[in-house]
């Protein structure tokens, strides 16, 4: 029982830290892409939290920069709140955007403003038009990106400061590609979608290339995993437990033990 207690131990100890946060930067993604930049995250390590100036500076980039191409699709506007939105600031954001509804008392489908309980909406019908608008391309969906990608938000951070004005002497671009260190192959359909002061944020933070960069793949981090912290929480009150648990067991084996010999 001893012994099964500290394999669980060490069991928990390793699920806390097996995480896609933990994983070097310096790891190769697939393609002969570079290293990724070296980021310091607020929610990294096992005790690390959100940042949640950054989450809403990432949402106000995500909406003027990104919405345009890339749907949010599994982030409700409910789910605003958790990064610190008042419930107005939400339903404010929520009533831009246009919803289907229906069918009504006649049968017919209509349109109404957003709600706190509507999915943040695709900037497309569907593929075929999110292609057509994209030269062939389909933008991806960004609610798991940062899962879906080795690297997490550190590839996200890199890949959109990894644009180079002109391929490098030897390399051919396709028609319609532009040239990123981080993706693999380095040839990617999106163009550079930032720049310095590419958006005016509301808090005042100057709205660097490098800062607009780390603030929206916070965001996309928080939007792949929203329960990041309860998960750490978690982790930490179950390794105590097993400490504890470990304790108690060892001292029983001890007292067992004592009254045979």
């Amino acid at each position: 029982m001893y012994k099964f207690a500290k394999v669980l131990a060490f069991t928990a100890v390793a699920a806390l830290f097996a995480s896609p946060l933990f994983h070097s930067s310096k790891a190769l993604a697939s393609g002969g892409a570079e290293p990724l930049k070296e980021v310091s995250w607020n929610h990294s390590g096992p005790f690390g939290t959100f940042d949640r100036a950054a989450l809403q500076r990432g949402l106000q980039v995500y909406r003027e920069v990104c919405s345009g191409c890339h749907g949010l699709r599994f982030i409700a506007f409910r789910n605003l709140l958790e990064i610190g939105l008042k419930e107005a600031e939400a339903k404010a954001i929520a009533a831009e955007y246009t919803m289907m509804d229906g069918p009504n008392d006649e049968g017919e489908m209509y349109e109404r403003p957003g709600k706190l309980f509507d999915y943040m909406p695709s900037p497309f019908d569907n593929e075929k038009a999110a292609r057509a608008s994209n030269n062939g391309a389909f933008p991806p969906d960004l609610s798991l990106m940062a899962k879906a990608r080795f690297g997490g938000e550190s590839y996200i951070y890199s890949l959109l400061l990894g644009y180079e004005e002109e391929a490098p002497e030897g390399v051919t671009l396709a028609e319609g590609m532009a040239y990123n260190r981080y993706f693999p192959g380095h040839q990617i359909a999106m163009g550079p979608p930032i720049d310095d002061e590419a958006v005016e944020y509301v808090d005042g933070t100057a709205p660097t290339k490098e800062q607009i960069a780390k603030d929206v793949s916070t965001f996309l981090m928080w939007a792949a995993e929203p329960a990041l912290e309860q998960r750490k929480r978690m982790g930490v009150k179950v390794i105590l437990f097993l400490i504890v648990l470990t304790i108690v067991l060892y001292g029983v084996k001890r007292k067992v033990w004592a009254d045979l010999h």
